[in-house]
């Protein structure tokens, strides 16, 4: 057994250590140790400031150290932190009033995180695809998923997740479960039948790219699951609560779900996950099908409809489309600039990509951006990934993109020659 460490005097190297010996060993951690955060920036222990790009995988929508959600948490900390979901606390239906009115559903389930949210979807699906069987239905229990997917860690979510890394591991995983090629309309068509519950679709993919789903593909998936009673489930979990300048990304496309999921920002920081579905859907579940201890608690709960709130009151949506408006169009600049090493940019709001040609350059961008005390990370090999806080400026796009630009100079071919470099002027990280 280990001593303690004190806090008030630790440096990096000993927590590096310690974790080194007491942890299991599930993250390839960057070199940093963080203490503290202000607005949309990170402060490490020496007192270095980070332009924070990736808003811990999106999840700190208002940045860090936000007065409304300091006080939410202070306020409920007086009052209840947990009681359990065999009795009533105020915090639940107040939430689930706000997420059905911005989502359209009509029912809410809280979990502590993303992937349960998706579990409890996936186990919903069945449950009504076997309510739906008993009254002689043609209904199967399969679900159709997509290349690409990311739903979650647990057996559930990586069966249906398609990326091989996260299932081969653990097979075998969940049967019941087809993959088709994303926005492929033609093969989705093919492989769909009234043998599936489901279609399971990420409005944008997350993990997969940056990949926001087609028009056309999210209306076959809709038509298809009409068709035969099967449902539409989309996972919202990294795009949905306002990231792409939406409540929900698939509202981008004036398609509505049977079911869908929400997570990352939802309270701010803390740990809240939530499924919602329509009456019908919901009218299946029974009391003991299932359940959570933790999710939907008093302070979970207060802080994300602090969270809700503050987005509402600070007209944060519009400001999203604006600034990730602009983020992108400047990362489409750079792509064109740089179309020796970089393929494109794309995204919705705050959820961008830039996609380069080879997945070590990528790697080092990600790492020399850091150098530069700039936080992105990089996923699907070749993509840099943005999911900055919504409380993001157009100057620190600017910071941003000029840092990207010095970098891909750097690593350009020798013999394309040089381009004119694009300025912002001489703004400093964390002035």
């Amino acid at each position: 057994m280990s001593e303690p460490m004190d806090m008030s005097v630790v440096q990096l190297p000993a927590v590096q250590a310690a974790e080194a010996k007491l942890l299991l060993q599930t993250y390839e951690r960057n070199p940093i140790l963080f203490v503290g955060g202000e607005g949309v920036h990170l402060i490490d222990e020496q007192g270095n400031r980070y332009l924070d790009l990736l808003s811990g995988i999106g999840v700190n929508a208002l940045g860090y150290a936000h007065p409304a959600i300091e006080e939410a948490i202070a306020q409920q900390s007086k009052k209840l932190l947990h009681i359990s979901n065999l009795f009533f606390h105020t915090g639940q239906a107040e939430l689930a009033a706000r997420l059905t009115e911005m989502t359209g559903m009509d029912r809410a389930f809280f979990t502590n995180s993303g992937t349960e949210a998706w579990e409890a979807a996936l186990k919903l699906a069945r449950l009504y695809a076997g309510t739906r069987r008993s009254k002689g239905a043609r209904i199967g229990t399969k679900f159709l998923a997509l290349d690409h997917s990311f739903h979650g860690r647990t057996m559930g979510s990586v069966a249906t997740t398609e990326k091989e890394k996260y299932r081969a591991p653990f097979m075998p995983v969940m049967p019941g479960v087809d993959f088709v090629p994303f926005n492929d309309v033609a093969a989705l068509r093919a492989a769909f039948s009234d043998e599936y519950c489901a279609i399971c679709v990420e409005a944008v993919q997350g993990e997969g790219g940056i990949r926001p789903v087609s028009q056309e593909f999210l209306d076959a998936a809709r038509e298809l699951t009409r068709s035969t009673g099967a449902l539409l489930i989309v996972d919202e979990i990294q795009s949905g609560l306002g990231r792409t300048g939406k409540w929900c990304a698939y509202q981008h496309y004036g398609v509505q779900p049977d079911i869908t999921t929400l997570a990352k920002p939802l309270a701010g920081g803390l740990p809240l996950g939530a499924m919602l579905c329509t009456e019908e859907v919901a009218s299946t579940m029974q009391p003991g099908l299932h359940g959570t201890t933790f999710g939907g608690g008093p302070l979970a709960c207060a802080v994300a409809i602090a969270v809700i709130d503050t987005l509402k009151r600070e007209a944060m949506l519009a400001h999203i489309q604006d600034v990730g408006g602009y983020f992108r169009a400047q990362l489409a600049r750079l792509a064109a600039q740089h179309s020796d090493i970089v393929t494109g940019a794309r995204g919705l709001g705050l959820m961008l990509a830039l996609e380069l040609r080879s997945a070590d350059t990528a790697k080092s961008v990600a790492a020399a951006m850091l150098q530069r005390h700039i936080l992105i990370n990089r996923t699907s090999e070749t993509v840099l990934r943005f999911l900055p806080p919504y409380i993001l400026g157009k100057p620190h796009v600017d910071l941003a993109v000029t840092a990207l630009d010095e970098i891909l100079h750097q690593h350009a071919p020798a013999e394309t020659g040089a381009v004119p470099r694009a300025t912002h002027g001489g703004t400093q990280i964390g002035r």
